[in-house]
């Protein structure tokens, strides 16, 4: 049987890579993606899943493709978040059948901001860094707090319209489960936000976006709810193999909903 082959690139962190391409735990890939899904639903589709880590929308937004001169020829310890993923416009020049994001950096992510150029740059784990490295960040940087929800939906809707101005191909947009382990709040007079009450404003927001602008959403709270958010989560934005495979069985469902898998096979 000839197989149709669907392209999704996946711009997020691990919330969509695990899910979408694999989860390794120890070394050994514990879930094969969502061609494990695709294997028992829609057998005539395969998909090639091109993931890119990002760091924020308004960094995404305000790269140009170019790495900026203070960092050239610099050997940062930036893990998961090399330069040339920081910067890149690939999403934006990239054909696919279907684009997936994530609202999670905007929900948790701080940033550092060039002083003199202004560019962004996460600087993972910057803590372990050689303290001469440790020093040329804080005299070439100053800290960016988290990104406010109402800027977070504005830059994801500037994305959407941007992948829309290019392709006809749908976007998804990942949603972040609620249920932050530990957390036994009754009552939140006095209080900052919590991480729990920012995740929820996010995932409302999102909500409204999608009814403004058409994007799809993955709702990764709902799933991880109905299923059991104890039993399913490793932290608070880290899934099991079984969480894995509930939420790219739902990526899976929206696709199909969407005419992106053949419509020749219809998901049961």
């Amino acid at each position: 049987m000839a197989l149709d082959r669907i392209t999704i690139f996946a711009k997020g962190n691990l919330d969509v890579h695990d899910t979408l391409h694999s989860l390794r735990v120890g070394g050994a890939v514990v879930w094969n993606g969502i061609n494990e899904v695709l294997r028992e639903r829609t057998p005539a589709a395969i998909a090639r899943v091109r993931h890119e880590t990002w760091t924020r929308s308004d960094a995404l937004l305000a790269a140009d493709g170019g790495i900026p001169r203070a960092l050239a020829g610099r050997d940062l310890a930036l893990g998961p978040y090399p330069v040339a993923s920081q910067f890149s416009r690939a999403v934006f020049e990239t054909d696919a059948d279907a684009y997936v994001l994530t609202i999670q950096p905007d929900v948790a992510t701080c940033l550092f901001r060039h002083r003199q150029d202004g560019f962004p740059l996460m600087a993972y784990d910057n803590e372990t860094w050689p303290e001469r490295d440790r020093q040329w960040l804080r005299d070439e940087f100053e800290p960016v707090g988290l990104l406010d929800v109402d800027a977070s939906m504005e830059n994801l809707a500037a994305i959407a319209g941007r992948l829309a101005a290019r392709s006809g191909a749908p976007v998804l947009v990942y949603n972040v489960s609620s249920i932050v382990p530990g957390d036994t709040v009754y009552c939140y007079a006095g209080m900052d936000e919590t991480l729990a009450t920012r995740i929820r404003r996010f995932n409302v927001a999102l909500s409204d976006l999608s009814q403004r602008t058409g994007i799809s959403i993955v709702d990764v709270d709902a799933v991880i709810a109905r299923a059991g958010a104890d039993r399913l989560k490793l932290d608070v934005f880290h899934l099991n193999d079984e969480g894995c495979r509930l939420v790219a069985t739902e990526a899976v469902r929206v696709l199909d909903d969407l005419g992106v898998l053949p419509p020749r096979v219809a998901a049961r």
